[in-house]
């Protein structure tokens, strides 16, 4: 921001009369009238002159000039700061200044800086909670989200906790609670806490029964939350309670084959719920670190910064090449090779199709056959050692099942469903 000192009077003058001018003003000439007035008349104009270059820093990213919008926002953050901490206005000024200053920063690279805006970002909102008297804090979420994609997840686990429990009293919020919950189970699985995450899945599965209920979810989502609860179950050797999962599964299944969803089917939104889902582990994504930052499990994608999502896709792109490479070694030596490709080959299925749900893709074609390969290999591994290949088999049906819920293909769900609990013994 321009410093304080002595005012050019015809500069002022100049600026009032472009305010005053009848006709439509541009942005650039609001800010700079706002920026001369600010020094006079700060009260009354800086918060106007915050608002003025966030806008001005938001036509910027069409014109991809991403040094120009965060030199705005830098600005726009400086004139929030100067803003009198007795204006009503400053604490929203504030956190619209480094909401959109942090996301640039961590757009640049700069992550260490991005961090310490979200850190007071967080600070914000917890003296504006501690005003209103609100155990809803304002930026915990982000939080979370940064200190999870550097492997901090203990912290991120506790933000989430704290979040959660703010918003429990008000409800399912049309949704809203259960895509925080997702997120909670996500960083609670990803810290080890594994009681407090079985108990939330819990929670998750009630919640998404309810909001089907009174038609603010779709039916798909109860079924996918039901057999990711029972994944989780099964992962920590709760197979009665992951057994019950699946059997309360097949019911809503049974439903949507007989019926069709009780609502106008969105498959791109089904899919978003799907992936976040599904990347609570449901395939190994690796340990993020400071150095390697990755995706939050649970977190939608607009919430990831650009660090991690370009790391994820490297990670995939690797994943492609180890499949290729395994392919050929396990038509000659199966016995020594299929057992590996099965296991990446599921790796590299799960995370490509999180990465497609998460962009609100219904699954390309490309994701939806390697579902289909996903099952042709367990068939063969199946066939080669049944004792080892059953389970697995029944758990790459669970997995087309589930992508073929999102996709609408109701029916072929079901077989697929009910094929998979008669190799685990369970009533189909």
């Amino acid at each position: 921001m321009n410093s304080w000192g002595k005012v050019d009077q015809d500069a002022v003058l100049r600026a009032r009369v472009a305010l005053l001018a009848s006709g439509r003003r541009t942005r650039r000439e609001e800010v700079d009238a706002f920026r001369v007035l600010a020094q006079v008349s700060p009260a009354a104009y800086l918060p106007k002159l915050v608002g003025a270059l966030l806008g001005l820093s938001s036509e910027f990213r069409f014109r991809d000039r991403p040094e120009v919008q965060l030199a705005l926002c830098e600005e726009a953050l400086a004139a929030a700061r100067a803003v009198d901490p007795a204006e009503p206005a400053r604490v929203e000024l504030m956190r619209r200044a480094l909401s959109d200053c942090q996301w640039l920063l961590y757009e640049r690279g700069r992550r260490a800086e991005g961090l310490a805006l979200r850190a007071e970002l967080l600070e914000t909102g917890r003296a504006e909670a501690e005003r209103a008297g609100n155990a809803r804090v304002r930026g915990l979420t982000e939080w979370a989200d940064a200190v999870a994609e550097e492997g901090r997840y203990d912290e991120a686990a506790d933000a989430l906790t704290e979040w959660v429990v703010a918003i429990l009293p008000d409800g399912p919020q049309h949704g809203q609670l259960a895509w925080s919950l997702v997120r909670w189970i996500g960083a609670l699985d990803a810290a080890g806490r594994f009681g407090e995450m079985l108990a939330a899945y819990d929670r998750l599965v009630g919640v998404r029964a309810a909001d089907v209920a009174v038609g603010h979810a779709p039916v798909a989502d109860h079924f996918q939350s039901l057999i990711g609860n029972a994944r989780m179950l099964d992962a920590h050797e709760r197979g009665e309670r992951a057994a019950a999962a699946r059997q309360k599964a097949l019911g809503v299944l049974t439903e949507l084959a007989a019926e069709g969803e009780r609502r106008n089917r969105s498959g791109s939104r089904e899919a978003e719920f799907w992936a976040a889902l599904w990347s609570c582990s449901a395939a190994d994504g690796g340990r993020a670190t400071p150095a390697v930052p990755l995706p939050p499990a649970g977190a939608e994608a607009r919430t990831w910064t650009a660090d991690a999502r370009r790391n994820d896709a490297e990670g995939i792109d690797a994943l492609r090449g180890e499949v290729d490479a395994l392919v050929p070694r396990a038509a000659e030596d199966p016995d020594r090779y299929l057992a590996e490709l099965v296991r990446i080959q599921r790796t590299l299925t799960v995370r490509a199709g999180v990465w497609a749900g998460r962009e609100g893709s219904e699954f390309p074609e490309e994701v939806r056959s390697l579902f289909d390969e996903g099952v042709d290999l367990a068939r063969r591994l199946h066939r080669l050692r049944p004792a080892d290949g059953t389970r697995i088999l029944a758990d790459r049906l669970v997995e087309r099942a589930s992508c073929r819920v999102v996709t609408g293909e109701y029916g072929p769900a079901l077989d697929d469903f009910r094929e998979a609990l008669s190799l685990l013994g369970e009533r189909g």
